[in-house]
């Protein structure tokens, strides 16, 4: 515990470490109880071509790491060029597309350190951003262990919403969980 004494030297990172200590218990109660969480819904592709790289209107570097993963439920750092972020993401009671999600920028010092204490498997990639009809389509070009996929997501604001699939996109994985960042931090592309 001495060699933690300082990185948990901040009220974010020493409420953090009480987190995962309980973290099945508190995780579920704020996924249930947070009735002003965002609700995510997102589709993801495969994608055929590079062709997106000439489309993007910007790109960004994100590292991530898992704190926690249980049941559907993820704590994850992230840092996205010179910015962090802490999100919780957990399934809604009717489960299915949409997914419950909460997310805190903080320090980029804060994010590094949480870095530290992140289960195995950091993922690697760039995102670009592309426009397609009323959409932005996140495209994520992974390294490391999963260099060699690319995928890209696209966020609705309904389950039934229509969405103008770009020339890039090659076919539809959503909802298959091979394809989940968590899942390729444990079983990297490389391995398949």
């Amino acid at each position: 515990m001495q060699r933690y004494k300082k990185l948990l030297n901040t009220p974010i990172l020493l409420r953090l470490a009480r987190l995962t200590k309980y973290y099945h218990l508190v995780l579920s109660k704020i996924i249930c109880n947070f009735a002003a969480m965002n609700v995510e819904i997102e589709r993801k592709f495969l994608v055929l071509n590079d062709s997106y790289k000439k489309e993007s209107f910007n790109h960004s570097h994100i590292q991530q790491g898992y704190i926690c993963s249980n049941n559907g439920r993820t704590v994850r750092v992230r840092i996205r060029d010179n910015r962090a972020y802490l999100t919780i993401k957990g399934p809604t009671p009717e489960g299915g597309l949409p997914c419950y999600e909460f997310e805190k920028e903080i320090s980029l010092e804060e994010g590094t350190q949480l870095m530290r204490l992140c289960e195995p498997g950091i993922i690697d990639k760039v995102r670009w951003l592309v426009k397609s009809g009323n959409h932005t389509f996140e495209v994520d070009e992974f390294f490391g262990d999963n260099e060699g996929l690319v995928m890209a997501e696209v966020e609705l604001t309904s389950v039934n919403e229509s969405v103008e699939i770009p020339d890039f996109i090659e076919k539809e994985v959503t909802g298959d969980s091979r394809y989940f960042n968590n899942y390729l931090r444990i079983h990297p592309y490389k391995t398949w």
